[in-house]
């Protein structure tokens, strides 16, 4: 029985390998359409100069000496038996076909390593390569991680997105069609969008049919566009019980079948400038699960006007 109010990824890998299962992220070299010219140089303006999340990883090591290193961790540290790479910093699909074959064939070479996960843009797939992601998805566990970040066109353009909320569209039609599972990020807290429009993405989620969804909060990482703005005071960021309160709301509208792989982002302490408590990762994470349970809520509770 799930010890979770959401549907949490963590107990969904622990029912299908019957044993604890980790993610090591693994950064191959790649690069990102919004950084090397193709659609912009300075990238969004909250990604920082190693990509999103890319702080605890080695990227001088081999796709297997990271996951080697990784799996020492996880398995002292959260006694975990099995693997995933997690393919994560900048746009893992952004190379030709072949690079992208040897790279994954890599990953899954390593013992123990039991599937893959691929961070990306949704205009990062031409057809060549969803037809080597959906032979992945065919022979072994494999989800394909989506940045949506936001619905809203208005608000994809000012953070430099470079693209539309179609284009996310068309990606994920065109995985589901080749069996391929999609993970959605979503960051709340951008600037501009009301507490409504932030809740309404989890309709647009449900409607989509995606298969599982990150939550990440607008965290602002020293050196990038948004921490000049932040610093002018033109943007802010959200305080601890507000972030959880929204959390719970969000869950509450998600459809339960939609795996929660994540509920808060996190930054390097080096890097970060604001909101300093998200450092404290699991402080957030109990006050959601706890607001969970005073509110008798449960994911999903809230679609048919249950709660």
């Amino acid at each position: 029985m799930t010890q979770k109010r959401y549907h949490a990824f963590s107990e969904e890998l622990k029912r299908r390998f019957g044993c604890r299962v980790h993610r090591i992220s693994v950064d191959a070299g790649f690069t990102c359409p919004n950084r090397d010219g193709t659609v912009g140089s300075s990238g969004c303006i909250y990604c920082g100069g190693r990509g999103s999340g890319s702080f605890g990883i080695r990227p001088e090591l081999s796709v297997a000496e990271q996951l080697g290193h990784g799996k020492g961790i996880m398995a002292r540290k959260y006694k975990a038996q099995k693997f995933i790479a997690y393919f994560q910093p900048y746009s893992n699909t952004y190379a030709p076909v072949a690079r992208l074959r040897t790279i994954y064939e890599e990953a899954l070479a390593v013992k123990d390593v039991v599937g893959l996960i691929v961070g990306t843009r949704p205009d990062c797939l031409p057809p060549e390569t969803m037809e080597l992601l959906a032979e992945y998805a065919a022979k072994s566990y494999f989800w394909l991680e989506l940045g949506l970040q936001s619905p809203l066109n208005r608000t994809l353009s000012l953070i430099r997105r470079g693209h539309e909320f179609a284009v996310f569209v068309d990606a994920v039609r065109r995985s589901q069609e080749r069996g391929i599972l999609i993970c959605a990020h979503i960051i709340l807290g951008l600037p501009g969008e009301s507490r409504q429009e932030m809740l309404a993405t989890a309709a647009i989620l449900n409607d989509l049919g995606v298969n599982g969804v990150k939550l990440h909060l607008l965290h602002v990482m020293r050196d990038t566009p948004l921490a000049d703005l932040y610093q002018r005071g033109e943007v802010r960021v959200m305080e601890r019980d507000e972030y959880a309160g929204l959390v719970c709301d969000f869950l509450e509208r998600l459809d339960p079948r939609i795996c929660v792989q994540r509920l808060t982002g996190d930054g390097a302490r080096e890097h970060l400038l604001a909101p300093l408590w998200s450092l404290k990762k699991f402080e957030v994470l109990n006050l959601i699960d706890g607001e969970l349970e005073r509110r008798g809520s449960l994911q999903g509770c809230a679609i048919n006007g249950d709660h």
